[in-house]
This record gives structure tokens, C-alpha cells and sequence, in this order.
């Protein structure tokens, strides 16, 4: 009987250790996304609204440079920027604005953790392949942009984002087939020639 107490305490024990909180899980991934962003990454961005329906994009980041393509009402427009300089491209005027960069929009990585003060972090589910982690806006937050609910899909195996949801005043933005690596200069950067 001994015997079986303590295979049962140690057992119980061994998975005390492999356990991880839902914050431990999203601050592995943060750091796991952080330090590849160097390598670049891409990702599917699908913006669903009342009324308008959805817009899809896509985005492409290298370093300090982006590039976002995105689809409204058959109307494709084009954003390059390099954290110094914008342009936009608009398909149906063709034409293309410059600007200064926003500074406080040129926060490029994949990073999370940060901005997930304010709120109150759970494990919805799991699978043998993933955890879903939801994220609840809680009254410690003050920010009014700030979404109510985001949710995470993170690979066990490797700590990387499948998925992230976020909703705010029923809008909802999900942030799918997250890759990193295989950019291009070439892909996030302005060429005039081309247009």
C-alpha cells in the first residue's frame, strides 16, 4: 500500500511540473515570437465588421520594415512603411500617399505579453497539440480601445502563435498562418518603379 502512495504522489508530482499557468504558456510564446522576429514573418489578418463584412489582409514584417495588402469592397490598398516613411497605394485611384510615420505605430513584433496588464488570463482548452488561452478584459484596464476578450491558440511543441482573436465594439480581428521567416526585402519595401 506504501508502494502505491507513492507512485500515485510522485505521478501527481510529475505532472505538477509539466503543468504551466495559462501566463507562463503566453509569456514562452512571447519570448519564443521575439526572438525570431528577426527572421521576419508573415501572417493572414481577417477583420470582420457589422454590416461591411469582413476584409481580409495580409501582412509581411522584416526588421522595422512592413507591408499590409488589404481587400474592402473589391478595393485593394497597399501600406509599405520602414518606421521613418509610409506610403499607401489605393487600387481604385490609383494614386499613392507619402507620409511620416506615426512613431507610436512602428511596434512591428509579434510581442504580447506586455500588453495583456488588464487582464485576467485562463486556459479555455487544450488539445495534445495546442492550448487555447483567453484573455478578459478586467476593470484594472482603463485603455477604451483595448479589446474585451482575445483569445490565443499556442502550439505546445513549440510555443508558437496558431492563432490570435481579438474583439472590441463588434469588431472582430483574427490573426492567422503566422510564418516566420521566407521574407523578403523585396516584399516589404516601396519601389516606385512598380507603380
Amino acid at each position: 500500500m506504501k508502494k502505491l502512495i507513492c507512485l500515485i504522489v510522485a505521478v501527481v508530482a510529475g505532472m505538477a511540473a509539466f503543468a504551466q499557468a495559462p501566463k507562463e504558456i503566453v509569456a514562452r510564446m512571447d519570448a519564443e515570437t521575439t526572438a525570431r522576429d528577426a527572421e521576419g514573418y508573415s501572417m493572414q489578418i481577417d477583420i470582420k465588421m457589422p454590416i461591411l463584412g469582413t476584409m481580409p489582409s495580409k501582412a509581411w514584417n522584416l526588421g522595422d520594415k512592413t507591408r499590409l495588402e488589404a481587400t474592402m469592397m473589391g478595393v485593394t490598398v497597399i501600406t509599405w512603411s520602414d518606421g521613418v516613411t509610409s506610403w499607401t497605394y489605393t487600387e481604385k485611384t490609383n494614386e499613392i500617399e507619402i507620409k511620416p510615420d506615426d512613431p507610436s505605430d512602428n511596434d512591428s513584433d509579434l510581442s504580447v505579453i506586455d500588453d495583456l496588464d488588464g487582464y485576467d488570463i485562463s486556459l479555455a482548452k487544450q488539445t495534445d497539440k495546442t492550448w487555447t488561452i483567453r484573455c478578459k478584459k478586467n476593470s484594472k484596464n482603463t485603455d477604451k480601445d483595448a479589446p474585451k476578450n482575445i483569445e490565443m491558440e499556442i502550439e505546445k511543441a513549440t510555443y508558437m502563435p496558431v492563432s490570435i482573436t481579438a474583439k472590441a465594439s463588434g469588431v472582430t480581428m483574427i490573426i492567422r498562418d503566422i510564418r516566420f521567416g521566407g521574407v523578403t526585402e523585396a516584399q516589404v519595401t516601396f519601389r516606385p518603379s512598380d507603380y
